[in-house]
């Protein structure tokens, strides 16, 4: 067995696609990184949850959590012991087992992300020389989005699972966000391999050691930086649990621990998509350009690399407050319309653009400058073309959606409860109805009794005396 993980370990180490040498590790050095990135992750969620409240409240000029402990710094703790120790309510028509299982798989496939990201360089622990982190492939970044994927099963099937229609509807909306914003993320990474070479974690942070990629690819980073957010279901993007709509959306029937799942895998998602923008755009753990010329790189070295990741991470964690405390909730189809008529072609155009000029740099002697310039020229025009014809369209209401039929609807025709769309109503509940048909009957009676009292009055006085006017003046 020992000779097995050794030739393993060995062949890892040994990859040319791997930048990072995993030769020597053991199977308690395994052990060791992954319960540090374990217990790193569940202080940074308590340390961003606390973050986010203050930051919010300097923005709107109130104090924040100030109470419990210094600064305020064990606020986070008491709100996780008091998910802890709340009531677990079961809802009587959730599926009990996909009910349970949905937030474990949204914190696991949350967990499993941080497996690739590098901390740092090499370093030596106990005698043992090894990278700072836990593993890497050569398609570490697809693993990546393959973990985010799936996750989103947790938020589709815990809504699906509740039994009831807000939770569902925060479900489908999500499972549409994702197909959505996921393509554009993708996209935006494409062009990080095309120049890098490599889908390998480690080997993208190596190729960044004289530039870092957000500079020569700066639209593909701001298109990841939206995505990240929409990946995540932040403000403006919180559309799947929005609750001036939806109550909350996928959430509405959790409660106690299996809710505080749910948190926690929203907050680690926000960290993973951080770590990624650092890892993939800003160099990963290098340290900034003032800094990295210092003493022939010395401080990209050691332990110094984890302050330099973990700085460029919290400024990704800083403007997802940021945008919470400034940007409004878009509305569902300006949302979709926003990701399939704006980040995708974009994001695609950006992709073939990339891999033109890469391939030109490399297989030929064509001066770049003129070609670059007649490419920009016709997607500009593609795009001011597209955006006419949707214009125009509009205002012939070509994009209107057709009303449903007034009237009332069967609300579990299809076998699951829907709301009703405008035009349309429900029929009325059993209680609603006896209380009309009380209301009627009563009616009826005092209708019967006064049209009874008229016939009386005209039968006993069958000619009333006329009085006619007198005349004025």
């Amino acid at each position: 067995m020992s000779v097995l993980t050794q030739l393993g370990t060995t062949t890892i180490g040994s990859d040319p696609a791997i930048a990072a040498d995993f030769s020597q590790d053991t199977f308690w050095v395994w052990l060791i990184k992954a319960v540090a990135i374990l217990v790193f992750l569940l202080t940074s969620v308590l340390i961003a949850i606390w973050f986010e409240r203050k930051v919010v409240a300097r923005m709107q000029i109130r104090p924040g959590p100030n109470v419990h402990g210094p600064f305020g710094l064990l606020q986070s703790l008491a709100d996780a012991m008091k998910l802890l120790l709340k009531e677990d309510i079961t809802v009587k028509a959730a599926d009990k087992l996909v009910y349970i299982l949905a937030p474990m798989i949204s914190v696991f496939c949350a967990l499993l992300t941080f497996a690739v990201i590098p901390f740092g360089p090499a370093v030596t622990v106990f005698g043992v020389t090894t990278p700072l982190q836990l593993t890497d492939l050569p398609v570490a970044a697809l693993y990546v989005l393959a973990c985010a994927a799936v996750g989103v099963y947790g938020i589709v099937l815990g809504g699906w699972s509740s039994g009831s229609t807000y939770p569902l509807l925060g479900s489908v909306r999500s499972t549409a966000q994702v197909i959505s914003y996921e393509l554009a993320m993708g996209l935006s990474l494409v062009s990080v391999f095309i120049l890098a070479g490599s889908m390998s974690t480690s080997q993208i942070v190596a190729s960044q050691e004289a530039l870092w990629w957000a500079l020569p690819l700066l639209p593909a980073f701001v298109i990841y930086v939206i995505s990240m957010i929409g990946e995540t279901n932040r403000l403006p993007f919180d559309l799947p649990e929005a609750e001036g709509e939806l109550v909350s959306g996928y959430m509405t029937e959790y409660s106690s621990m299996k809710f505080a799942w749910f948190f926690l895998a929203e907050y680690i998602n926000m960290i993973n998509v951080s770590a990624i923008a650092t890892t993939l755009f800003l160099g990963g753990w290098r340290a900034p350009w003032p800094l990295s010329a210092i003493n022939d790189g010395m401080l990209n070295t050691g332990w110094w690399p984890v302050l330099w990741f973990l700085a460029k991470m919290w400024m990704f964690m800083f403007l997802f407050v940021w945008v919470r405390g400034t940007l409004l909730r878009l509305r569902y189809d300006q949302f979709m319309k926003f990701g399939w008529k704006v980040l995708i072609p974009f994001a695609l155009a950006w992709v073939v653009l990339v891999a033109v000029v890469q391939g030109i740099r490399q297989f030929s002697d064509v001066d770049l400058l003129p070609l670059f310039g007649a490419i920009f020229g016709i997607v500009l025009v593609a795009y001011v073309v597209m955006a006419v014809v949707d214009r125009r369209r509009g205002a012939r209401g070509a994009d209107r959606p057709t009303p449903p039929p007034a009237g009332e609807f069967d609300p579990f025709a299809g076998g699951y409860p829907v709301p009703p769309l405008p035009g349309q109503h429900l029929p009325p509940s059993p209680r609603r109805r006896a209380a009309m048909a009380a209301a009627s009957s009563s009616t009826a009676s005092s209708t019967a009794s006064s049209t009874a009292s008229s016939t009386a009055t005209a039968t006993a006085d069958p000619e009333p005396d006329h009085h006619p006017e007198v005349p004025r003046g």
